[in-house]
C-alpha cells in the first residue's frame, strides 16, 4: 500500500485536507480542484460498507485513475465489523495512502442507521470496530469523527480509544452530529485532542478564509485544516492559505474570474445530454455554498432558477465586473 502520509505530515507545513462530501467531491471535482492550486491530500467520498456491499465503482476511480497527483485517503462508513474488515482489505489493494472511518457524518438518513455520527451513541461499538479495523490495517488507520452525538464532551471518551487503538490520524469537526452545520466551532476541544493523542490531528470546520485558516491553526496546533464547503465556495484557498501562512499577499479573484469557475465547475458536474432541469438542479447543490460567499439575493434567486440560461444570467449579473471577492460566507460554514 502507497502510504505517503508521513513524509506529508513531517514537513513543518500544515497540511491542507479537501474534505469528503458525498455526491460532490467527486473524481470530477477534484480534478476540476487541481486546477485552483488544489488540497495536498484527498479524501474519497464514502464507501457504504455493509454486508452485500462492493467497492462503489466510481468512488473506487478516484483512487484508480486519482487526476491530483496528490495523496488519496480511503473513506468508509458502517457499522458490520466483518464487512469493515472485508471491504479495508480490498481497499488496501489499491493505492491509498491510508483507510479511514466516518464516524462523523450527520446525515438523519446516515445516524439513524447507527453508521457515521450515528456511532458515537454506542462508544462500545466504537471500541470494537476501531479494534478488528487496526488489526485488519498493516498500513495508515485514520479516523473522521465529531465530538460527539449530542454531548461535545464525548470526545473525552473517545480519544483514550483513539490511543488504545493506535489511530494513526484524527481528523475532528468541531460541532456535534445534532449540530449539523449550525453553531460555532469549539477549537478548544480541538485544541484538547492535539494536544491528548500522539498522532497528528487535522481541524475541521468553518475555514472559509486564509485569516480563519490562521486563527484555527494557532488555536487548536492542529497538524493541519480540511476544508470542504469553503473549498466548493472558493477553489483558490488552499493557495490563498499558502500565500497567507508565509505572509504574502493574499490573491482574490475577480468576479470575472469567479464567473469563469462557475463556468468550469458547470461543465464538470454536469452531463451534456441530460435536460436542463436536471442540470440545474445538480448545479444547484453548489451553486448553494458558492452564494453563500457572493450576495443574499443570489441565493435566493438560484433556487428558482430551472434552466442553463437563467443560471448563468443570474451568475453574469451578480460576477461579470472586475472588483476582487474575498467569497467569504456571511454566515459560517464547513
Amino acid at each position: 500500500m502507497t502510504t505517503g502520509l508521513d513524509a506529508l505530515l513531517i514537513t513543518g507545513t500544515p497540511v491542507l485536507v479537501l474534505a469528503p462530501m458525498q455526491d460532490v467531491t467527486d473524481r470530477a471535482f477534484w480534478e476540476l480542484m487541481t486546477r485552483y492550486g488544489g488540497a495536498d491530500l484527498y479524501y474519497t467520498e464514502y464507501f457504504r460498507v455493509y454486508p452485500t456491499s462492493r467497492l462503489d465503482k466510481p468512488i473506487l476511480e478516484s483512487i484508480t485513475r486519482n487526476p491530483t497527483g496528490r495523496l488519496v485517503v480511503a473513506q468508509m462508513i458502517g457499522n458490520d465489523i466483518p464487512s469493515l474488515v472485508r471491504s479495508a482489505k480490498e481497499l488496501q489493494q489499491h493505492p491509498v495512502a491510508a483507510i479511514d472511518l466516518n464516524l462523523g457524518c450527520p446525515a438523519p438518513v446516515v445516524y439513524r442507521k447507527c453508521a457515521g455520527g450515528g456511532l458515537l451513541r454506542d462508544l462500545p461499538r466504537v471500541d470494537g470496530i476501531l479494534g478488528a479495523l487496526r488489526e485488519a490495517i498493516p498500513g495508515k488507520f485514520t479516523v473522521k469523527t465529531r465530538l460527539g452525538f449530542d454531548d461535545e464532551r464525548t470526545l473525552e471518551t473517545l480519544l483514550p480509544l483513539f490511543r488504545k487503538h493506535a489511530v494513526d490520524l484524527v481528523t475532528v469537526h468541531g460541532r456535534t452530529v445534532l449540530q449539523m452545520y449550525r453553531g460555532g466551532i469549539r477549537n478548544d476541544l480541538i485544541a484538547l485532542a492535539a494536544r491528548e493523542l500522539s498522532c497528528p490531528v487535522i481541524a475541521n470546520g468553518n475555514v472559509s478564509t486564509p485569516e480563519d485558516a490562521a486563527k484555527v491553526l494557532n488555536s487548536t496546533e492542529a497538524a493541519g485544516l480540511m476544508i470542504g464547503r469553503g473549498a466548493v465556495r472558493n477553489p483558490w484557498i488552499f493557495s490563498q492559505i499558502r500565500e497567507h501562512l508565509v505572509n504574502k499577499p493574499v490573491t482574490l479573484p475577480t468576479g470575472r474570474e469567479v464567473l469563469a469557475y462557475v463556468s468550469d465547475l458547470y461543465d464538470t458536474v454536469c452531463t451534456p445530454d441530460v435536460p436542463d432541469p436536471k442540470q440545474v438542479h445538480k448545479i444547484k447543490k453548489y451553486a448553494n455554498f458558492l452564494g453563500e460567499g457572493i450576495r443574499p439575493d443570489f441565493l435566493h434567486d438560484v433556487r428558482r432558477v430551472t434552466t442553463k440560461a437563467e443560471f448563468f444570467a443570474l451568475c453574469e449579473r451578480h460576477l461579470d465586473h472586475d472588483r476582487p471577492m474575498t467569497l467569504k460566507p456571511a454566515l459560517q460554514g464547513l
